[in-house]
């Protein structure tokens, strides 16, 4: 025997809840499987939300560390981990009961379940429950990925959910890559008072970003204190009686670190392990991405996939656009494919890096004429008064047509400032139309105002 529903999503997630709630406009026989120790997702749970809360505390702490800068007086600042961690976890609970509510409502048919294929429209729960749907989503997101670094998979160190758990200050940690959650875990360890040493195998952190926004962030963290170490070849990973050691090679040496703790920040996986995907006809990537075609189908057209787990872009806005257009093709509605050329990404460091649309790479790959002009925050009055001299913003716009194509933040509160161009680089506006908003002075905003008006010019005078 089996139950059947006419829509089924496997993880609560927010690619997965999505989904479910597109698909419950169309179906009231809507069921979601999730068998996590606790419902919200990893964004709400052990993403996004945790590391933003600590993130921006330590950016306060950073800033009352440096009144003096500011003319301020302040005798002390230093946190208070036990305080920080009871914070985060207030937050976290405000975020997803809202969540939790939805996902428990007689809305959805819950399963609190692992579940795996065992057809090509059918699932079996960990309890013995076969479930057949019409149409099925996975969306179950990502996990920690362990490389085969020598002994890394064999001594206990730390994943970001541990980072984000901590309620004690750790003397010392060794952060393993530079990838986002790397880079941003590592700046707030650093502000809240470990010593820092990031190893990262590519010649420049943040390859997900642009190498000049990389070299930008690279100087602030040396110039924080953090030690940062590129281009390694990582070679050995030990448990040491007082903590850890990692042996690497770099600049032709062999080098070696030691700390208390070991943080391995190589990236995270697609979650698709135990889902034996091969009953169900799914095909993987060479990442390990679930292969979807532009309506979010997988190799069985009756099968969808959002999110981490699909790529290619792990990024909560995008699980979200991902799974309401995957929901509505399977119900029939007319969709359009979710448009990649107007990508909008944030790295949540200090200096933070925005960017939207397209990068440079792929102008020149497809030809585009373009010009771009950027312009410093260190040139900038309220950067400058701010004491937020990091950085710059740059603009690409077509030579023709001077329609923006691209916008580029790495500065103060980037991830804000990268909006008011990502409007622009959405609605396909032109240079000139950008030219006549009300950039007020004194704002950060208004430097955006220069990179447009020199690409602009580049093109009058061309």
């Amino acid at each position: 025997m089996s139950t059947h529903f006419d829509f089924l999503v496997i993880g609560g997630g927010s690619g997965g809840y999505a989904a479910a709630r597109t698909a419950r406009e169309h179906s009231d026989r809507v069921a979601i499987v999730d068998g996590a120790a606790t419902l919200g997702g990893l964004c709400i749970l052990r993403g996004c939300m945790p590391s933003k809360t600590l993130i921006y505390s330590a950016e306060v702490l950073h800033l009352a560390q440096q009144g003096k800068r500011f003319g301020l007086d302040i005798p002390s600042a230093k946190v208070d981990m036990s305080e920080l961690h009871q914070r985060k976890l207030r937050m976290i609970d405000e975020f997803s009961e809202y969540r939790q509510e939805q996902l428990q409502s007689d809305r959805f048919t819950l399963y609190r379940n692992q579940a795996k294929f065992t057809g090509e429209r059918e699932v079996t729960l960990d309890d013995g429950t076969v479930l057949t749907a019409n149409k099925i989503m996975v969306a179950t997101g990502s996990v920690v990925n362990f490389p085969p670094v020598p002994g890394l998979s064999d001594v206990p160190v730390w994943t970001s959910d541990d980072v984000l758990e901590l309620d004690f200050l750790p003397e010392s940690v060794i952060v393993l890559g530079g990838g986002i959650v790397a880079c941003e875990l590592a700046q707030f360890l650093h502000r809240a008072g470990s010593k820092i040493t990031q190893i990262q195998r590519s010649p420049h952190i943040l390859k997900e970003v642009s190498p000049e926004a990389a070299k930008v962030v690279e100087q602030a963290f040396r110039d924080e204190g953090i030690e940062l170490i590129t281009d390694t070849a990582l070679k050995q990973v030990e448990k040491t009686d007082d903590g850890y050691r990692v042996t690497f090679e770099h600049a032709g040496e062999t080098v070696v670190r030691e700390a208390k703790h070991l943080f391995n920040a190589l990236g995270r996986k697609p979650n698709t392990a135990g889902l034996a995907i091969e009953a169900a006809g799914l095909e993987t990537r060479q990442s390990g991405h679930l292969v979807t075609n532009a309506n979010q189908q997988t190799t069985n057209p009756h099968i969808y996939a959002a999110g981490d787990v699909a790529g290619p872009h792990e990024i909560v806005h995008i699980a979200i656009m991902q799974g309401e257009l995957a929901a509505k093709h399977a119900f029939g509605q007319p969709v359009e494919p979710v448009n990649y050329d107007t990508l909008l990404s944030v790295v949540f460091t200090d200096p933070q890096i925005g960017h939207v649309g397209l990068t440079e790479a792929e102008m020149t790959q497809r030809g585009i004429d373009f010009v771009s002009a950027d312009y410093p925050f260190d040139d900038h009055g309220k950067s400058i008064l701010m004491e937020a001299k990091y950085g710059y913003v740059k603009t690409w716009a077509d030579k023709a047509t001077g329609k923006v194509l691209a916008a580029e933040c790495v500065g103060k509160d980037a991830s804000e400032l990268i909006h008011a161009l990502a409007v622009g680089v959405s609605l396909g506006t032109t240079l000139a139309d950008l030219l006549k908003v009300h950039w007020y002075h004194p704002t950060l905003s208004e430097i955006w105002s220069y990179p447009l008006e020199d690409c602009l010019d580049l093109i009058n005078e061309g």
